[in-house]
């Protein structure tokens, strides 16, 4: 091991063998009780606990603040300077990680935090690269059920997704996963397009799926049409792909009707036909209308990306007291992160 190597290997901080990342918004009710559940896992290696405070309206950063200052594992609070959305926030706490494995939940107590513990022995024993969670019955609402299986069907053509796997958001990711798919810096990160582009080793685990603890899902209709249009267009060209089979179906149509015309004025005297014209001419404008919207929103991204829009500003961020327990790394390892 050369003088710089050896340098490198003092300063580098010790890995845990798990960090769990936690986006938080509206969660005042319900992450002190979560977070005080991770706290009493017996995770051997130790772990941590990464909150992101998206912004919320509510006592969270309070909330959030009082159980970093009392914390009995290593607690990190990212605080945003405002609210970015779910996977904005858990890529800002992924860049806070430290774990071999990261582990990314919700903070409204629907996945028991003695899942985590099965999630993480899962990943370690399988060798999987990611680790999704399924459910054998979603307390969800019936609408939010329905989003889920339109997002995970048309993620199956758009990201190439295993049909056998669904997309959750209770998930666990190697440290080589997160290294990666943290380098992404656009303004419009969706994970499980990122993962998809870095691995297809993963693997998929059937755990508990409670009802809601306290309040309301986030998600609203407007907040899910804006994560399907970031599937669609961040991370293919399918929907640009879709535009041109219309486009060509559509002439082949017209030019099938167009013959029919023309073979029919010149064997009989059609009338006028106002109402076909008007249908043929609203169908045909708009197609056009969608084609263009499609090739606006790809350009409009573009443009945002180009000009630096932030995928998140982080206000502040707070570290707990608690000493952190584990061993260093292999030097292999920190030799790799070195010339990153």
């Amino acid at each position: 091991m050369t003088e710089g190597e050896q340098s490198v290997s003092k300063a580098a901080p010790p890995r845990l063998a798990l960090s769990i990342v936690i986006p938080v918004y509206n969660g005042a009710a319900s992450i002190a009780e979560l977070v005080h559940a991770l706290e009493e896992l017996p995770i051997e290696g130790g772990h941590e606990i990464v909150l992101v405070n998206d912004g919320s309206p509510d006592d969270s950063l309070d909330v959030c603040t009082a159980l970093v200052d009392r914390a009995r594992v290593p607690i990190t609070l990212v605080n945003l300077a405002r609210n970015y959305g779910e996977h904005n926030a858990v890529m800002a706490g992924l860049r806070h990680a430290n774990g071999a494995h990261a582990i990314t939940m919700d903070d409204d107590l629907q996945n028991p935090p003695e899942e985590v513990e099965r999630l993480l022995a899962f990943a370690q024993h399988s060798g999987k690269e990611v680790v999704y969670t399924c459910y054998d019955e979603k307390r969800h609402a019936i609408w939010r059920n329905l989003g889920s299986q339109f997002a995970n069907h048309v993620a199956n053509f758009v990201l190439e997704k295993p049909k056998d796997l669904y997309l959750s958001s209770f998930r666990c990711l190697s440290a080589f996963v997160v290294r990666e798919i943290t380098r992404y810096e656009g303004p419009f990160p969706y994970i499980d397009g990122l993962i998809f582009q870095v691995t297809h080793d993963i693997g998929r685990l059937v755990v508990r799926h409670l009802p809601r603890a306290a309040g309301r899902s986030n998600y609203t209709v407007r907040r899910l049409i804006r994560l399907w249009i970031s599937m669609f267009v961040n991370f293919s060209v399918m929907p640009l792909r879709l535009s041109t089979i219309t486009g060509f179906v559509l002439s082949g149509m017209g030019a099938f009707a167009g013959a029919m015309v023309i073979a029919e004025a010149l064997t009989s005297s059609p009338p006028a036909g106002w109402a076909s014209l008007m249908a043929a001419l609203l169908l045909l404008s708009g197609v056009q209308l969608v084609i263009l919207g499609v090739v606006g929103e790809y350009l409009g991204r573009l443009y945002l990306t180009i000009n630096g829009k932030p995928q998140s500003v982080i206000r502040e961020v707070r570290h707990s007291q608690s000493p952190i327990v584990a061993e260093a790394p292999p030097p292999v390892l920190l030799r790799e992160s070195a010339r990153l």
